[in-house]
């Protein structure tokens, strides 16, 4: 039986990146960035403005007061997207609004809040009077304050987000190398599971591991692909993995992978030529878990149980698909808290209990605590791991992972 960390480097150390797709930036949100990318411009580009308000020079305002406001001549206006004015003289300003280039000669703007109207001279031209200095490149963006032409902008590995979506767009930026998308089957196996609104018989249960998967794996930017149940007939199990294997870079089952009379998972992945890399890792929930490679690809054979499903998809499974894209860091989030009550895990094997993260970090234990029970799975949004036969005291600070919602 395997430890977490070996079971996990055997799965990312044989997952090679699939290959990259070069595509429009407008259909890459969320994708990998797989071709690092640099600013080809500077950003800001030009000095600007950063309110609506007058483009002064901040010399000529040095002894402005209330007592003895300073007036100047207001000799232009350059509205965003313009050309700006032409060079500003001593006593000169020019009207600008955010984002308006700032003129040559000026180094600073004042608000327009800031500055009085005065009536137009005998040159028909208007003047502003303002009653207080200003210091030098106030209001100002300066050019490449923000990037540089040349800086790393998103390196190989990362997510694009929205944030690294809008500074892409802002520099320009058309196309994007990403990885492509991972595709996942996703297979349960058990003749007591129905499908959600089918009638049920006395011994039949509702199947939920592919719903709850299928959310996470899109939420990881792969594809779930959706296979109807398939009972427990070995020849059933290796036509469906058969097909699966066919059309996808993952397959992901549930159920069937113990030592159970019908738990023919291994069996049939097997007699399709896969080779079954291990099947048993030293955590709880989740100790049965078969993962193996079939031509290329691979399996990731989950529990039945719905909350070892979801622990190990989480431990087990996500780090490998996030191999299979090339992202840069593989690991759960996580963050300290404080615990709210005693926690005790008596097992020989380390456990991941659901716990409820409160908006101020306090920690709670999300319910009940079997592999059955996803009432308490439902309102979890962190695990802890508790090594065998511990104890966590109330108030302790302990460090709980996090997946992506809540």
């Amino acid at each position: 039986m395997l430890s977490l960390e070996e079971a996990q480097a055997r799965i990312t150390g044989a997952i090679s990146p699939v290959e990259p797709i070069r595509i429009d930036l407008t259909e890459a949100a969320g994708g990998i960035v797989r071709e690092a990318v640099s600013a080809p411009l500077n950003l800001p580009r030009f000095d600007n403005s950063a309110m609506d308000g007058y483009a002064v020079r901040s010399a000529d305002l040095k002894a402005a007061c209330g007592d003895n406001p300073v007036s100047l001549e207001v000799v232009g206006e350059t509205a965003a997207g313009q050309a700006s004015t032409g060079p500003l003289g001593e006593g000169q300003c020019a009207r600008v609004f955010t984002g308006s280039p700032i003129p040559e000669g000026a180094d600073a703007v004042v608000m327009q809040e800031d500055v009085v109207v005065a009536s137009q001279d005998e040159s028909s031209r208007s003047r502003i009077l303002v009653s207080e200095p200003v210091a030098a490149w106030e209001f100002v963006r300066l050019v490449g304050e923000d990037v540089k032409a040349g800086d790393l902008l998103v390196t190989s590995g990362k997510r694009l987000s929205p944030g690294r979506m809008g500074l892409l767009s802002a520099m320009g930026i058309e196309k994007v190398s990403v990885a492509r998308p991972v595709k996942v089957g996703l297979v349960a196996t058990g003749s007591e599971l129905r499908e959600p609104g089918e009638p049920l018989q006395s011994s039949q249960i509702y199947e939920s591991h592919r719903y709850s998967l299928a959310g996470f794996l899109r939420q990881l930017g792969a594809t779930p692909v959706v296979y109807p149940i398939v009972h427990d007939d070995f020849e059933a199990i290796r036509q469906r993995l058969e097909l699966a294997f066919a059309e996808n870079d993952v397959v992901l089952t549930s159920g069937g992978v113990s030592v159970g009379a019908f738990d023919w998972v291994k069996g049939a992945f097997q007699a399709l030529g896969g080779e079954v890399d291990f099947w048993k890792v030293a955590i709880k929930p989740g100790k049965p878990f078969v993962w193996g490679k079939l031509n290329g690809g691979f399996l990731f054979g989950l529990p039945g149980n719905p909350v070892s499903a979801f622990v190990t998809f989480l431990l087990l499974v996500r780090p490998g698909i996030l191999s299979l894209q090339g992202v840069d860091s593989l690991e759960l989030p996580s963050h300290p808290g404080k615990l709210t009550e005693p926690v005790s895990n008596p097992g020989a094997r380390r456990h991941f209990m659901r716990v409820r993260v409160d908006k101020t970090g306090n920690i709670s234990l999300a319910g009940g605590q079997g592999s059955h029970h996803l009432g308490a799975l439902a309102e979890a949004n962190g695990l802890l791991d508790v090594a065998p036969g511990s104890t966590l005291n109330a108030n302790e600070t302990v460090s709980v992972l996090r997946w992506e919602w809540s």
